[in-house]
Parts: C-alpha cells; structure tokens; sequence
C-alpha cells in the first residue's frame, strides 16, 4: 500500500512537472495540447507585437464576441506594465513606443529621442547592427508613432515628412504599412525616397499595383510594400492585410539572416477606434489583431526558437462592458475619448517568455529583449 502511494505521488509529479513545463495551446478544433515552453532557453527571434490602445476590455470585448476565444488565450506566461511618460502620468504612443524600443522614459510626441530630445538606439538598430533581419509592419502609416520609434529620432511625432529618410538610414528587411506619400508625392522637398529605396534593392510595391497578396517575396532581397497614400482603411471598410502580413513575415525574414530577426507589428487602429467612442470598430480591430498574433504564434510554435510577446502602449477609451451584454451582443460605454494612465497586459510565449511575467515598467520589455538577444545590457539613452 505504501509503495503504491509513492508511485502515485511520483506519478503526480511528473504529470505535474510535464505540465508546467509546457504552454497550453487550443488548436481550431479547440482540443488542448501541450507545447514545450522552453524555459531557460535564448530566442533567435523575437517578434513584439503592439496592440495601440489594447487594455483588458478590449480584450475581453474581443473574446466575447468571438465565441469566447482569442489566440491570445495560448500565450503560458502573463505579466502587466506601467505605462507613464516621463513627467505624465497619461502617456501617449510616441513615448510608450521609445519605452519600448529603446528603453527610457521620454516626454508625449517623442520619436525615438530622450526627455532632452537627444538620440537613443532602438533594439531594432541593435538588431541590425549585430546582423539580425529587421521588420515593421502596421495597420497605420508606416511613419504612424509606434512604428517610428523604433527606427526613427525626431523631436516631434508630427513630422512624418522627417521621419520617412531614417527608414534608408538603418538596414530594414521588411517594411509593410501605409504612408505612402511621405515616400514620395506630398513630400515637400521632392525627395523620391520610394525610388531611392527601389536602388537601393528593394522589393517594392503599394495598393495602386497589387494587393500584397500577389506578392511572393523570395527572401534574395528586402521586400516594403505601402497599403495607403496616407493613413489605410478600417478593417471593416475593407483593410485586410494585417493577418497576411503577419503569415509572411516570419518565414521571410528567418531567409534574411542565419542569426535571426526582430519583428514590430501594430495593430494600430483599436486606438483609433476608442478615441471615436465606437464600440464595433474596436471589436474588428481587435479581432483582425488577434488575427495577426494567430499567424505569428503558428510561427513561433513550428519554428521553436522564436519569442513572441503582445503588449500594448496604453488603453484608449476607458472602455467598458456594461450591464445587459450578452455573449456575442455587446453593451459597450466609454469614459473618455483620451487614452487613460491603467496599466496594460503582457503576454509571452517561446524561449524566454518565463521572463515578461509580473507588473514592471514599460522600458523593461526593452531590457528584457536587449539581454535575451544577447546584446550589451547598457542603457542606450544617451542622458543629455
């Protein structure tokens, strides 16, 4: 009797052991299987995927109006962070965006710049200068905040007109948004930096031409393709790119560099949506997010040596599930049309994601990164 209970306690402990270490993951039929967490390991990879204005009733809007299910639901590890700007307490996209990308805290509408304005190296220029493939992807221009901080250095978001010549200044393997006419038309210095891009051996496409579903990138050279002159389309009024771009994005880049990549992807337009108020733009945006981690996390599962981790800057809206929703119809309030100062969720799957659990600053999803990489774990901001 008493070997028999010893067998069983061991038995336990290693149904157990097997358990924790492993990630739960529902496939379509929603059946549950375990896949290895990998805890301890180093990522090759590591994708970081924005939601803009994503806070939990986003989420949460999201799931129950998807028959109670998001991809979100397969990340093993989640954490929280603090989103202040340097000075205020409410941050915008910009200084969230430099938080992330280079890990200090800086004033509202900085662009890859310092509290003093001053320069501060991005993890995707680290990344590029240490020979990884690099890529931005988003469902706003290209030059949009979050996407610009990690490549660009202006004083001010405003000024998409200088931030568009940083996208030739660092080495970038993949470039899919709008913003289009920053590039090229509207420019005010005439500058065709579209055609500089296409000499300098890019890839290149945009909607006027082809959808980017037409286009089957080798991985021989850079691939950018803009999705809008200026700011895309909603997905509910036809955008349909952010999932395809997220699909490709992987296997394109693990082509670029044999030491690996780094990924930004923003779904940028939940912001956009709860800044108006409008409840149902939020929900398709979020869905067409998750959508987007959907094809990235099938990635990181098959390839096995990629992070990935889904954050958000802020949440916009104070938005709220009231009383007398229902599964799949939903009653959806606001308190603001601003973005509000609660903090965000974290979520991580892959070799590393043991590390992005717990409620920390928002920088640190910046250092966490940098020393995963494997990189200097020196601050990069310059202080002056």
């Amino acid at each position: 009797m008493k070997r028999n209970r010893i067998l069983l306690i061991c038995l336990f402990l290693s149904i157990t052991a097997s358990i924790i270490g492993s990630a739960a993951y529902s496939d379509k039929t929603n059946h549950t299987v375990f896949v290895p967490q990998y805890q301890g390991k180093q990522p090759k990879n590591i994708i970081l995927l924005i939601g803009d204005g994503m806070g939990l009733t986003q989420i949460s809007a999201g799931l129950y109006s998807n028959n109670n299910h998001l991809n979100l639901e397969q990340f093993p590890i989640t954490g929280l962070i603090k989103t202040n700007a340097h000075k205020r307490l409410i941050t915008d996209s910009g200084a969230a965006a430099t938080s992330f990308a280079c890990g200090c805290k800086t004033y509202n509408g900085a662009i890859g710049v310092n509290k003093n304005k001053k320069p501060c190296l991005s993890i995707l220029e680290q990344a590029s200068q240490n020979g990884l493939a690099t890529g931005l992807i988003a469902s706003s221009s290209i030059t949009h905040a979050t996407p610009a901080s990690f490549i660009a250095h202006v004083p001010d978001r405003a000024d998409m007109e200088g931030i568009a010549p940083f996208f030739l200044q660092t080495k970038l393997d993949l470039l899919i948004g709008g913003g289009l006419n920053y590039f090229r038309k509207r420019r005010s210095d005439a500058i065709n930096l579209y055609q500089q891009m296409q000499d300098a051996g890019y890839q290149m496409g945009n909607y006027t031409e082809n959808k980017l579903s037409s286009y089957k990138p080798a991985g021989d050279r850079p691939f950018a393709w803009f999705s809008a002159d200026e700011e895309p389309e909603s997905v509910g009024n036809g955008r349909d790119y952010l999932p395809l771009a997220a699909e490709l994005a992987g296997p394109f880049l693990k082509k670029r560099s044999p030491k690996g990549f780094f990924l930004m992807l923003e779904g940028s337009q939940i912001d956009w949506a709860c800044h108006k108020n409008n409840g149902p733009y939020a929900i398709q945006e979020m869905l067409d997010f998750d959508a987007a981690i959907g094809a990235i996390l099938k990635f990181a599962v098959a390839d096995g040596e990629t992070l990935v981790i889904v954050t958000a800057d802020h949440e916009t809206g104070g938005m709220a599930i009231k009383q007398g929703s229902e599964m799949d119809s939903l009653i959806i309030g606001f308190s603001t049309e601003q973005h509000t100062a609660t903090m965000v969720p974290v979520f991580a799957y892959g070799p590393g994601a043991e590390q992005f659990s717990g409620i920390y600053e928002n920088t640190e999803i910046f250092f966490k990164m940098q020393a995963l990489f494997g990189f200097p774990t020196t601050s990069t901001d310059p202080k002056k």
